[in-house]
């Protein structure tokens, strides 16, 4: 744990020294340009050391290793075809089943696009990439690798979404979707909400919802279609989250009270977001899914509540709001932290290849 600490804390305060949005004098390169390289390619490579090191750290990393197996072995895996061929190709070029590098591709790639995303559209990065860090998404990448890829590319299109540019968003979470297919779901609930929507279409929406009360045999029938593999299985089960339903409620009283002076084009798609997370946790727990989809909504507080603080023009109140956001932020992540060690996380104790070797598979135990 100490090692993740220091990790955050080292990381968090580089980031703090990076201004995304520095002065551009036209043919020079000026000190904080400077600056924001040098501490953006030392979190880069401190976080991306991290990840690609370990062995054996993440709920699944043994499973995947599996996977990479059988994918070798051209056995049956109910992953992608953009991880398949990956492995494939890694295994091919190595000579031998060098899953270190599958999962060093997964976290170089992961962690660049998160940084981009965060640098690229965040109106304050150093609080940003605190949140990315203290809400836990960095050291969630330890397991899911394919689903947190696709979170990354989810985050990263957003500005696509912003802008317009339609046919960059979907080629892009199509190219995502290759590692994790559940990525797709946010082409249609991206374009939702980035829709201004009115009040009868509000209310049209809110009697849509009450159908997953009733209909909710349909809508598993739904995901066993599109996930085959989660048929009598425990993945069926289902089950919400109350800590990220009071975070969506915390950020949605927030952008209530900023509302009547938010001067942001953005405003409402990130409100439509954390709405439509909102929407997804109290009435579709039964879903056995709903947790990666709210977390390609939810992801978007990293660069709503940066934004939301920017439209507080009370200096007083904007440190008072930034100081409690820090705070449940840190709260965050002392109560993950104190779970890193339990089912559904594991990334505790941290373990290297360095100094550590890989358990024995399953089909090595076969």
């Amino acid at each position: 744990m100490i090692l993740y600490i220091t990790v955050a804390a080292v990381t968090v305060l580089l980031a703090g020294m990076v201004n995304s949005r520095p002065v551009i004098q036209p043919y020079m390169t000026t000190r904080q340009q400077m600056c924001n390289r040098v501490c953006l390619l030392s979190v880069f490579l401190i976080l991306f050391a991290l990840s690609a090191c370990r062995l054996n750290v993440g709920n699944d990393y043994a499973k995947y290793v599996e996977f990479m197996h059988l994918v070798n072995c051209d056995s049956y895996v109910p992953t992608e075809i953009g991880f398949n061929l990956l492995v494939k190709l890694i295994y091919g070029l190595s000579g031998f089943e060098n899953y270190l590098l599958v999962f060093a591709v997964y976290a170089f790639v992961t962690v660049f696009l998160f940084l981009s995303a965060m640098y690229e559209q965040s109106d304050d990065f150093p609080l940003t990439f605190f949140l990315f860090m203290m809400l836990g998404y960095y050291f969630q990448t330890f397991s899911t690798v394919r689903y947190y890829l696709a979170l990354a590319v989810a985050l990263y299109s957003m500005k696509f979404v912003q802008r317009g540019q339609w046919g960059r968003f979907v080629i892009l979470i199509l190219l995502g979707s290759a590692f994790h297919k559940s990525l797709l779901v946010v082409i249609p609930l991206y374009y939702l909400a980035s829709r201004a929507w009115k009040k009868w279409q509000l209310a049209i929406a809110a009697l849509f919802c009450t159908t997953f009360l009733f209909a909710q045999d349909f809508y598993l029938k739904v995901v066993i279609l599109l996930y085959p593999t989660y048929e009598d299985t425990e993945y069926l089960e289902g089950g919400t989250s109350y800590i990220n339903i009071l975070r969506c409620l915390a950020v949605l009283v927030f952008a209530v009270i900023v509302y009547f002076m938010q001067k942001d084009s953005r405003f409402g798609f990130y409100f439509y977001l954390n709405l439509g997370a909102l929407v997804l946790y109290v009435f579709c727990s039964f879903l056995p899914i709903i947790s990666r989809i709210g977390y390609y909504l939810t992801i978007s507080h990293i660069l709503y509540l940066p934004m939301l603080l920017k439209q507080v023009e009370n200096a007083k109140w904007r440190r008072l709001f930034r100081l409690g956001i820090l705070l449940a932020a840190i709260l965050y992540f002392a109560v993950y932290m104190s779970r890193a060690d339990h089912d559904g996380t594991l990334i505790l104790p941290y373990k290297t290849f360095l100094f550590h070797d890989m358990v024995n598979i399953l089909s090595d135990v076969n």
